[in-house]
């Protein structure tokens, strides 16, 4: 794994009745996402098994400063590129 993995997270958002936020991994082509606060994987495209085991358990240690990440974000800021 490329020591200059980007991560993106969503703002929360809501399904189902439940909180939600997504964590966007990219490397090099390769993306994973993951759906807190079950840390639940939604897609792979290109990392290994060991590296999505790594994000799992880096999204699982961090979901505090994830969750803090995740109440900055404004979806309209982002959506308008400011």
């Amino acid at each position: 794994m490329n020591s200059e993995i980007k991560m993106s997270v969503s703002s929360m958002t809501r399904t189902n009745e439940n909180k939600a936020v997504y964590v966007l991994f990219t490397d090099e082509g390769k993306s994973a996402e993951f759906c807190l606060p079950e840390c639940e994987l939604i897609k792979n495209s290109g990392f290994s098994e060991e590296d999505i085991a790594q994000l799992k358990d880096y999204v699982q240690n961090e979901q505090d400063a994830i969750y803090e990440i995740a109440k900055k974000v404004n979806p309209m800021k982002a959506f308008l590129g400011k």
